[in-house]
């Protein structure tokens, strides 16, 4: 009996190595994992990435880039001032590697002290599911970054304050 592995990958960004770093066949994923996924693809794929890279108005611009069962890998632009509300992942391990320009995340474990930390260029962190963060432009150029969370597909909670991360 075959195992049918459900894959969708951005049109644009359906190349052999995206393909192959995806695995579809892996069920779920590690921080660390995810780290490594979002730093490869930022760095290994910038050209194309830049060329499907929107930013807009007055809200954030975003497109997935790849679905398999274990794992969904996301675009996202960041104009200077946007940002996300204080949110967890519902449970998802995840991560983000900025592709471009700067952003300033915010994070909280449940009972544990709100820190700061400023994303660089090339800057991966991965995270585990019990995290709630808020990411920011804060500077005054245009940036970006690739995301992916594992398992797919988990509803965000939102919170009005990382106080509130219980």
């Amino acid at each position: 009996m075959t195992l049918a592995i459900d894959l969708d990958v951005h049109p644009a960004l359906d190349l052999p190595l995206l393909r192959d770093l995806i695995l579809p066949e892996r069920p779920l994923w590690t921080p660390s994992q995810l780290r490594d996924l979002t730093s490869t693809i930022t760095t290994e794929l910038t050209t194309p990435l830049l060329d499907v890279l929107r930013f807009e108005e007055p809200q954030r611009w975003w497109a997935r880039l790849a679905l398999t069962g274990g794992v969904e890998v996301w675009l996202l632009s960041w104009l200077p001032g946007q940002g996300t509300e204080p949110h967890d992942h519902g449970g998802a391990a995840g991560s983000f590697t900025v592709l471009k320009g700067q952003l300033t995340e915010d994070y909280r474990y449940p009972g544990g002290p709100i820190r700061t930390m400023k994303r660089q260029l090339g800057e991966a962190v991965g995270f585990s599911g019990g995290r709630a963060h808020q990411v920011r432009n804060l500077g005054v150029a245009p940036a970006a970054s690739v995301h992916a969370y594992s398992p797919p597909l988990l509803p965000t909670r939102e919170y009005a304050s990382l106080e509130d991360v219980k």
